[in-house]
């Protein structure tokens, strides 16, 4: 079952962040699929954990970037990430001690702040990319 849908919508226009945002919604889509199929508890662990470490991983490449060529809204940008992450890792620990089911407003949340995200914060940086050769 599709949770999430890629759209042209969500396209930064750079291909590297635009394959790491799929993978993402992949991720969340792969969690809604073993939460709605009501899976063990270790299956959906399993699939929150690497939920959090990509999130990770494409947030560092994104910052990376922003460093490297010197976006002005670097700052901003991983604060918002470095709130994001710990939201994952505060729900993956809540879940993992039994304190959180994996539930629709959880999956809402991950769903609208990825698409938010991406809608307002990723594309406000597309342009400055592109203009220094990164496509």
């Amino acid at each position: 079952m599709v949770f999430m849908t890629w759209s042209g919508y969500l396209s930064v226009g750079i291909e590297q962040i635009d394959t790491q945002h799929k993978h993402l919604i992949d991720l969340i889509n792969a969690l809604y699929d073993a939460m709605s199929k009501g899976q063990g508890k270790a299956a959906m662990e399993n699939t929150l954990d690497e939920l959090a470490k990509y999130t990770v991983e494409h947030f560092s490449a994104e910052e990376s970037l922003m460093q490297k060529y010197g976006y002005s809204g670097y700052q901003t940008h991983k604060a918002e990430h470095e709130t994001f992450v710990q939201k994952v890792v505060d729900f993956k620990k809540g879940f993992e001690a039994g304190k959180i089911l994996l539930s629709i407003e959880v999956m809402n949340f991950l769903r609208d702040w990825t698409v938010n995200h991406i809608a307002d914060t990723d594309k406000a940086y597309s342009q400055f990319f592109i203009s220094k050769g990164i496509k």
